[in-house]
């Protein structure tokens, strides 16, 4: 009988290069860990790319981001930047991003290294955010003397994203002598932010009944200066009239402690108009509180805020970590739903917990 022809099947695999043997397969998934030297080392440099690498690690919530985040912010301190820390707010519809691209614009060509850190505001239901300063400061955004860092606002006071503070320290060691921090302009965002700047700008509009807005008091014991924006075309002339309104307002208020009273001008930063005066303000007032120390004591002040509410914050943290907390939340929470306990019974026995 003879022997069948045998053919080849097209599924046949043919023989191929060799191949090396199996390395370690985590070394192969696993990046190479950046250390915290490298990481300092970068941002003096002014690296942009590690700069906002190391706002990620401090926003972050995993416990090793965060002592990494702590590391590198502890030698971070230590590179001496003379800056100046502005906060911006208005209501919204202000044209906050406008001018602030316009504004951080026109200081670059000064020679000023700018970091805008702008804070957008996160759904109360998703928690999502828009962060959509980067794309309306197209201009900006492509500058190479300036740093835009959007956050969201989260569940933090007033809209101040939590650790704006420690990334402004991460910016001024990155070599940035202006820092610009833009509030989302609602609820207590406007004292949030007043703690941690050195000038406070609230920025206002003409024409919209928004004037009256600004005659609440805290808010003009709060402000530095008044800008009214959008003063171009036909709304010159509200403009003014919205600017005389704020002066009359503003000497019903004494002299700040520095000395100081708040100025108001119009400006227009689609136009491009004024942005040089806002500056001279600024400038004016920094050489007042320079002079008479109150600059120092304004700095002074703050650390000393900040120290007290990251104490706060961290007690904050440490109760909602702690396991048996976690669970009897859960337990109590659907106890309160009922009426079965109140809630303030119920807050007592997990503060009760150790």
């Amino acid at each position: 009988m003879s022997k069948k022809k045998q053919h080849k099947s097209a599924l046949t695999e043919n023989d191929g290069v060799p191949q090396p043997k199996m390395v370690n397969a985590n070394a192969m998934v696993r990046k190479k860990e950046i250390s915290v030297e490298k990481y300092v080392s970068e941002i003096q440099k002014g690296s942009r790319v590690f700069l906002s690498k190391a706002i990620t690690l401090i926003e972050s919530t995993n416990p090793k981001h965060k002592e990494k985040a702590n590391a590198i912010l502890k030698t971070c301190l230590q590179t001496p930047n003379k800056s100046i820390r502005i906060g911006i707010t208005g209501v919204p519809g202000a044209g906050k991003s406008t001018f602030i691209e316009a504004f951080g614009t026109y200081l670059t060509s000064l020679g000023k290294k700018v970091a805008v850190l702008a804070v957008d505001p996160s759904s109360s239901v998703t928690k999502g955010s828009i962060l959509g300063d980067k794309t309306r400061m197209e201009e900006l955004v492509r500058n190479e003397n300036a740093f835009i860092r959007p956050s969201p606002s989260g569940n933090s006071l007033g809209g101040v994203a939590r650790k704006t503070r420690e990334s402004m320290m991460l910016c001024e060691a990155a070599g940035y002598d202006t820092i610009l921090v833009e509030t989302v302009g609602v609820g207590q965002s406007e004292t949030a932010v007043h703690s941690m700047v050195d000038f406070f700008l609230l920025l206002k509009l003409a024409g919209a009944g928004d004037q009256l807005q600004g005659i609440k008091r805290g808010i003009i014991e709060m402000a530095d200066t008044i800008v009214i924006n959008k003063a171009d075309g036909d709304n010159i002339k509200r403009a003014k009239l919205a600017r005389t309104e704020f002066k009359r307002a503003l000497q019903l208020y004494p002299h700040k402690d520095n000395g100081w009273l708040p100025k108001v001008t119009t400006c227009s930063a689609l136009k491009n108009d004024n942005i040089d005066g806002v500056w001279d303000i600024i400038n004016e007032y920094i050489e007042l509180s320079t002079n008479n120390n109150s600059f120092k004591d304004r700095r002074a002040e703050q650390n000393k805020f900040w120290l007290v509410q990251t104490i706060e914050e961290q007690l904050k943290e440490n109760f909602y970590s702690h396991p048996e907390v976690a669970k009897q939340l859960i337990i109590l929470t659907k106890e309160v739903e009922k009426g079965t306990i109140s809630p303030f019974d119920a807050a007592e026995q997990l503060l009760s917990l150790k």
